[in-house]
């Protein structure tokens, strides 16, 4: 059962049936959608998908996803979920453009990484960022993520996956 986190600014919980609007508004927006999973899509299926989470993940423990809060308000979204890129597990996340710049990606990945390594036991963490997204992947590199691989994608992008390792000591470590 996805469990609330605490960050020094943000607050990641489970969604509730208010968030839909804020939710939508978040993956209807292209400067995020277009760098997650397949690029932005209707807003119907926008909505499907804020409804799985319910009837799917929450409903059968599947894996933890997380409205991401500021000051009680939705700033984002996060995940970490089995990845059939390698073996193991990958996070996501997406912040409203309204956040980016201080430092709010770093602080949500480094508390993705940590619940990986610390509540689920995971000796690594992956993730999968599209190699034009310079933003994702300088938050990657600060929080210990090293480049694995490049994949190819069907429509010639390339994506790179990236993992961080427990024993790995993040640049931003105290």
């Amino acid at each position: 059962m996805t469990s609330t986190l605490h960050t020094e600014r943000l607050v990641l919980e489970r969604y509730v049936l208010e968030d839909e609007e804020g939710f939508v508004a978040l993956f209807q927006d292209t400067r995020v959608s277009r760098w997650m999973g397949d690029g932005p899509s209707s807003e119907a299926d926008d909505r499907a998908l804020f409804g799985r989470v319910f009837t799917m993940v929450y409903a059968d423990d599947l894996f933890d996803v997380w409205a991401v809060r500021r000051d009680g308000r939705l700033v984002g979204h996060a995940e970490i979920k089995p990845t059939d890129v390698v073996e193991g597990y990958e996070i996501i996340y997406a912040l409203t453009p309204e956040v980016w710049g201080f430092g709010l990606g770093r602080e949500l990945a480094e508390a993705l990484v940590a619940y990986g390594f610390h509540t689920l036991g995971l000796a690594e963490v992956h993730a999968t960022v599209a190699a034009s997204n310079r933003a994702s992947l300088n938050v990657l590199t600060k929080v210990g993520f090293k480049h694995i691989r490049d994949i190819t994608e069907d429509d010639g992008s390339t994506t790179l996956l990236l993992t961080r390792s427990i024993s790995d000591r993040s640049p931003t470590d105290r």
